[in-house]
């Protein structure tokens, strides 16, 4: 009789815990999305001195589930016009796409869906394919609103992925031959100093740089033209409702959950600790990432959005040349050991 153990080295036990740890890390995904949506809520609630979700649940924990349920109860609603294939496939890419940007990310040590070497290259290829999703939502709903947000919302991204790509090109420069795998670079900041030998300190300008990108490539506040459109229409989603701008919604909240996860991996050490005499551990990488999207839901409430202009002025004009600028400096830093070899880990981490 096969034992559990002899059966998970055959082909079909394999892919059975393939899928287990894929259920796993999406239900971890889909699990903090409902606190994220209720603690973006909560703060911008609080800034503001009024309450927030307070009914639903206890202290309002419900609420994001009883509105995902609202939204799934309700018709979806094609225009006559629309091409229903691309406009039901839009939201679904949108989803899709920054779900399985997820399999590279690691949460300690070993714990990572797909530990491939060029995990870097892969979320930054999965991250272009999404602007796919914004345009197909735009095109196909056959109304000039939705596809002049599109336009805008495909331009904005493209903008702010090319300095985020030199920033993390600064990093990969800084780790050596593993720079291209996330625990690679997590190792390449375990040093005895703690937080203080994380890459946020040799890469604060950039630390600074990659958090107002990461806002202007997910479309959030103050960066969110392309859904604002001066208050009358909502940009290329505008012509959906139901379950596929509940896609939409989660897609856009998933990408920016992987945008604090990669600040947290490539500035602030991951899963280590920040003092030494303390266990790493998941425990650090969650809470460094809820601390990120706390900063995303503050910039959300208390900054002015910006205009369309100066939001593609201060992304070609003053963020790509800087980024540019940094990737030729840590260059000469790694290459010469400046700063008391700050800049070059390659011996680090083992």
């Amino acid at each position: 009789m096969t034992t559990m153990a002899e059966f998970l080295t055959t082909n079909a036990g394999i892919a059975l815990m393939i899928f287990l740890q894929c259920l796993l890390v999406m239900g971890f995904v889909m699990v903090s999305l409902l606190f994220l949506v209720y603690g973006d809520r909560k703060i911008w609630a609080a800034v503001q001195m009024r309450r927030g979700p307070n009914v639903v649940g206890a202290f309002g924990l419900l609420q994001t589930v009883a509105d995902a349920l609202k939204y799934v109860v309700k018709e979806i609603v094609v225009p006559a016009g629309a091409d229903r294939t691309v406009f039901m496939l839009a939201p679904m890419v949108s989803f899709v796409l920054a779900m399985v940007a997820w399999a590279v990310i690691p949460f300690n040590d070993g714990w990572v869906l797909a530990d491939i070497n060029v995990a870097i290259l892969y979320v930054f290829a999965i991250s272009s394919l999404e602007v796919y999703g914004v345009i197909m939502g735009g095109w196909a709903s056959n109304s000039k609103y939705p596809f002049l947000g599109s336009l805008r919302s495909a331009a904005q991204m493209i903008s702010y992925e090319v300095s985020i790509g030199l920033i993390i090109v600064g990093v990969i420069i800084s780790t050596g031959p593993t720079g291209l795998n996330f625990s690679g670079i997590v190792a390449a900041q375990d040093t005895p100093y703690g937080l203080l030998g994380w890459y946020w300190l040799p890469h604060l300008p950039m630390v600074f740089l990659f958090f107002i990108s990461a806002l202007a490539e997910t479309n959030r506040p103050p960066f969110d033209l392309p859904e604002a459109e001066s208050e009358l229409v909502a940009g290329y989603q505008v012509e959906y409702s139901s379950t596929p701008f509940l896609l939409f919604m989660a897609g856009e909240y998933i990408a920016i959950f992987l945008m604090c996860a990669l600040m947290s991996l490539m500035f602030f050490g991951g899963w280590l600790s920040p003092v030494p005499f303390l266990p790493d551990g998941p425990v650090w990488m969650i809470a460094k990432m809820a601390f990120f999207f706390f900063l995303f839901a503050m910039v959300k409430a208390i900054t002015p959005r910006y205009r369309y202009d100066q939001l593609m002025r201060l992304g070609w004009k003053v963020f790509l040349p800087f980024s540019l600028a940094w990737v030729v400096f840590v260059a000469f830093a790694a290459q010469f050991g400046w700063f008391w070899g700050a800049y070059v880990r390659s011996g680090v981490g083992g």
